[in-house]
Protein backbone atom coordinates (compact mmCIF):
# COMPACT_ATOMS: atom_id res chain seq x y z
CA UNK A 1 0.00 0.00 0.00
CA UNK A 2 1.70 3.09 -1.44
CA UNK A 3 1.78 6.25 0.92
CA UNK A 4 -1.69 8.53 0.35
CA UNK A 5 -0.37 11.95 0.70
CA UNK A 6 -4.38 13.17 0.71
CA UNK A 7 -4.91 11.35 4.07
CA UNK A 8 -1.28 12.50 5.49
CA UNK A 9 -2.54 16.41 4.86
CA UNK A 10 -6.71 15.56 5.86
CA UNK A 11 -4.87 13.83 9.27
CA UNK A 12 -2.48 16.49 9.47
CA UNK A 13 -5.13 19.55 9.69
CA UNK A 14 -7.77 17.84 11.30
CA UNK A 15 -9.29 18.84 14.48
CA UNK A 16 -9.38 15.60 16.67
CA UNK A 17 -5.27 15.44 15.70
CA UNK A 18 -4.51 18.77 16.81
CA UNK A 19 -6.63 18.48 20.29
CA UNK A 20 -4.64 15.45 20.78
CA UNK A 21 -1.23 17.65 20.71
CA UNK A 22 -2.86 20.37 22.59
CA UNK A 23 -3.97 17.99 25.15
CA UNK A 24 -0.36 16.61 25.20
CA UNK A 25 1.01 19.67 24.91
CA UNK A 26 -1.00 21.20 27.68
CA UNK A 27 -0.34 18.23 29.87
CA UNK A 28 3.19 18.52 29.45
CA UNK A 29 3.23 22.45 30.67
CA UNK A 30 1.20 21.93 33.64
CA UNK A 31 2.95 18.64 34.89
CA UNK A 32 6.54 20.03 34.12
CA UNK A 33 5.78 23.53 36.00
CA UNK A 34 4.37 21.43 38.77
CA UNK A 35 7.55 19.11 39.21
CA UNK A 36 10.14 22.71 38.90
CA UNK A 37 8.43 23.96 41.89
CA UNK A 38 8.02 20.58 43.81
CA UNK A 39 11.41 19.61 42.74
CA UNK A 40 13.30 22.85 44.22
CA UNK A 41 11.13 22.23 47.46
CA UNK A 42 12.58 18.89 47.38
CA UNK A 43 16.19 20.00 46.42
CA UNK A 44 16.70 22.52 49.44
CA UNK A 45 14.53 20.11 51.72
CA UNK A 46 17.81 17.29 50.90
CA UNK A 47 19.93 20.19 51.91
CA UNK A 48 18.36 20.73 55.13
CA UNK A 49 19.85 20.75 58.47
CA UNK A 50 16.89 18.64 60.12
CA UNK A 51 17.85 14.61 59.24
CA UNK A 52 14.23 14.19 59.20
CA UNK A 53 13.81 16.72 56.39
CA UNK A 54 16.58 15.17 54.30
CA UNK A 55 15.12 11.46 54.81
CA UNK A 56 11.68 12.55 53.06
CA UNK A 57 13.39 14.11 50.09
CA UNK A 58 15.57 11.12 49.50
CA UNK A 59 12.87 8.51 50.10
CA UNK A 60 10.85 10.25 47.81
CA UNK A 61 12.99 10.90 44.71
CA UNK A 62 14.24 7.06 45.82
CA UNK A 63 10.27 6.37 45.22
CA UNK A 64 9.45 8.31 42.70
CA UNK A 65 12.47 7.78 40.18
CA UNK A 66 11.77 4.18 41.05
CA UNK A 67 8.65 3.29 40.48
CA UNK A 68 7.81 2.99 36.39
CA UNK A 69 5.65 5.83 35.46
CA UNK A 70 2.79 3.63 34.11
CA UNK A 71 2.47 1.75 37.59
CA UNK A 72 1.80 5.38 38.97
CA UNK A 73 -0.82 6.73 36.18
CA UNK A 74 -2.46 3.56 37.01
CA UNK A 75 -2.33 3.75 40.68
CA UNK A 76 -3.57 7.48 40.52
CA UNK A 77 -6.44 6.71 38.24
CA UNK A 78 -7.73 3.00 39.50
CA UNK A 79 -6.37 2.68 43.44
CA UNK A 80 -5.95 6.85 44.27
CA UNK A 81 -10.51 6.84 44.22
CA UNK A 82 -10.69 3.46 46.19
CA UNK A 83 -8.68 5.46 48.98
CA UNK A 84 -9.48 8.54 48.85
CA UNK A 85 -13.07 8.97 48.31
CA UNK A 86 -13.07 12.11 47.29
CA UNK A 87 -11.70 10.99 44.05
CA UNK A 88 -14.64 9.49 43.52
CA UNK A 89 -16.48 12.38 42.18
CA UNK A 90 -16.71 13.36 38.47
CA UNK A 91 -14.14 16.49 38.72
CA UNK A 92 -11.50 13.52 38.87
CA UNK A 93 -10.65 13.17 35.12
CA UNK A 94 -7.92 11.56 33.29
CA UNK A 95 -6.66 14.72 32.31
CA UNK A 96 -6.54 15.59 36.34
CA UNK A 97 -4.92 11.66 37.25
CA UNK A 98 -2.32 12.04 34.55
CA UNK A 99 -1.69 16.14 35.64
CA UNK A 100 -1.45 14.83 39.50
CA UNK A 101 0.90 11.53 38.68
CA UNK A 102 3.39 12.94 36.49
CA UNK A 103 4.20 16.49 38.75
CA UNK A 104 4.91 13.58 41.43
CA UNK A 105 7.16 11.70 39.34
CA UNK A 106 8.59 15.19 37.73
CA UNK A 107 9.51 16.24 41.01
CA UNK A 108 11.62 13.51 41.65
CA UNK A 109 13.64 14.23 39.00
CA UNK A 110 13.65 17.90 38.85
CA UNK A 111 14.76 17.74 42.35
CA UNK A 112 18.33 16.19 41.52
CA UNK A 113 18.63 18.76 38.61
CA UNK A 114 17.91 21.56 40.81
CA UNK A 115 20.02 19.80 43.45
CA UNK A 116 23.02 20.00 40.89
CA UNK A 117 22.42 23.41 40.02
CA UNK A 118 22.65 24.46 43.53
CA UNK A 119 25.54 22.58 44.09
CA UNK A 120 27.53 24.02 41.30
CA UNK A 121 26.83 27.61 42.71
CA UNK A 122 29.90 28.16 44.51
CA UNK A 123 29.57 28.36 48.92
CA UNK A 124 31.87 31.90 48.34
CA UNK A 125 28.90 33.72 46.93
CA UNK A 126 26.61 33.00 49.83
CA UNK A 127 29.64 34.04 52.29
CA UNK A 128 30.03 37.25 50.04
CA UNK A 129 25.75 37.70 49.96
CA UNK A 130 25.94 37.42 53.46
CA UNK A 131 28.91 40.34 53.91
CA UNK A 132 26.70 42.50 51.85
CA UNK A 133 24.15 42.46 54.35
CA UNK A 134 21.90 40.30 52.37
CA UNK A 135 19.35 38.04 53.95
CA UNK A 136 19.15 34.44 53.57
CA UNK A 137 16.19 34.69 51.61
CA UNK A 138 17.68 38.04 49.64
CA UNK A 139 20.91 36.47 48.85
CA UNK A 140 18.90 33.00 47.57
CA UNK A 141 16.45 34.67 45.27
CA UNK A 142 19.04 37.95 43.94
CA UNK A 143 22.36 35.92 44.17
CA UNK A 144 22.03 31.92 44.66
CA UNK A 145 18.91 31.58 42.28
CA UNK A 146 19.90 33.33 39.12
CA UNK A 147 23.65 31.35 38.75
CA UNK A 148 21.61 28.02 39.61
CA UNK A 149 19.21 29.01 36.60
CA UNK A 150 21.66 29.06 33.98
CA UNK A 151 22.86 25.68 35.15
CA UNK A 152 19.94 23.86 35.03
CA UNK A 153 18.49 25.69 31.79
CA UNK A 154 19.95 22.68 29.81
CA UNK A 155 19.23 19.65 31.87
CA UNK A 156 15.27 20.89 32.48
CA UNK A 157 14.99 21.25 28.78
CA UNK A 158 16.15 17.68 27.81
CA UNK A 159 13.65 17.10 31.25
CA UNK A 160 10.09 18.68 29.27
CA UNK A 161 11.24 16.81 26.18
CA UNK A 162 11.00 13.30 28.13
CA UNK A 163 8.37 14.44 29.68
CA UNK A 164 6.55 15.16 26.21
CA UNK A 165 7.09 11.50 24.96
CA UNK A 166 6.05 10.28 28.46
CA UNK A 167 2.28 11.76 28.44
CA UNK A 168 1.72 9.11 25.64
CA UNK A 169 1.19 6.45 28.76
CA UNK A 170 -1.97 8.43 29.82
CA UNK A 171 -3.98 6.72 26.85
CA UNK A 172 -3.92 3.74 29.37
CA UNK A 173 -6.69 6.12 31.55
CA UNK A 174 -8.30 7.53 28.82
CA UNK A 175 -6.88 10.71 28.06
CA UNK A 176 -7.12 11.11 24.25
CA UNK A 177 -3.95 12.56 24.00
CA UNK A 178 -1.94 12.73 20.75
CA UNK A 179 -1.11 9.04 20.05
CA UNK A 180 -4.34 7.76 21.47
CA UNK A 181 -6.33 9.85 19.20
CA UNK A 182 -4.17 8.68 16.67
CA UNK A 183 -4.51 4.87 17.27
CA UNK A 184 -8.18 5.45 17.41
CA UNK A 185 -7.92 7.01 13.87
CA UNK A 186 -6.09 3.98 12.80
CA UNK A 187 -8.21 1.86 13.94
CA UNK A 188 -10.98 3.03 11.90
CA UNK A 189 -8.64 4.16 8.91
CA UNK A 190 -5.96 1.58 8.69
CA UNK A 191 -3.64 4.05 7.22
CA UNK A 192 -0.57 3.13 9.48
CA UNK A 193 2.08 5.54 7.95
CA UNK A 194 0.02 8.34 7.31
CA UNK A 195 -1.09 8.88 10.65
CA UNK A 196 1.90 7.94 12.38
CA UNK A 197 4.28 10.54 10.37
CA UNK A 198 1.02 12.70 11.47
CA UNK A 199 1.80 12.01 15.07
CA UNK A 200 5.78 12.74 14.41
CA UNK A 201 5.29 15.65 12.50
CA UNK A 202 3.42 17.10 15.74
CA UNK A 203 6.30 15.58 18.13
CA UNK A 204 9.05 17.16 16.10
CA UNK A 205 7.20 20.78 15.54
CA UNK A 206 6.47 21.02 19.48
CA UNK A 207 10.56 19.76 20.51
CA UNK A 208 11.97 22.25 17.96
CA UNK A 209 9.95 25.29 19.15
CA UNK A 210 11.08 24.29 22.62
CA UNK A 211 14.73 23.57 21.92
CA UNK A 212 14.37 27.33 20.07
CA UNK A 213 12.98 28.49 23.17
CA UNK A 214 15.70 26.68 25.28
CA UNK A 215 18.09 28.58 23.29
CA UNK A 216 16.21 32.35 23.64
CA UNK A 217 16.43 31.44 27.72
CA UNK A 218 20.20 30.59 27.44
CA UNK A 219 21.17 33.61 25.47
CA UNK A 220 18.79 35.90 27.62
CA UNK A 221 20.75 34.31 30.80
CA UNK A 222 23.97 34.39 29.22
CA UNK A 223 23.66 38.14 28.94
CA UNK A 224 22.29 39.16 32.34
CA UNK A 225 25.14 37.24 34.05
CA UNK A 226 26.76 39.11 36.21
CA UNK A 227 30.16 39.35 37.78
CA UNK A 228 30.12 37.18 40.79
CA UNK A 229 29.22 38.77 43.90
CA UNK A 230 32.25 39.59 45.90
CA UNK A 231 32.92 41.46 49.44
CA UNK A 232 34.59 44.63 49.54
CA UNK A 233 37.70 45.06 50.46
CA UNK A 234 39.38 47.82 52.24
CA UNK A 235 42.32 49.51 51.36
Amino acid sequence: MSFDAHVFWSALFSWPILQGALISLALTIVSHAAGIAFGLVLALLSAARRRTLRSFAKIYIWFFRGAPTLLQLLFVWNALPQILPVFREHWFTPFLAAWIALSLNEGAYQAEISRAALAAVPAEQRDAGAALGLSRVQCFRLVILPQAIRVAIPPTANEFITLLKVTSLASVISLQELLAVTTREISVTFRFTELYAVALVYYLAIVSALMLGQAWLERRYSAGQREPVRGHTHG
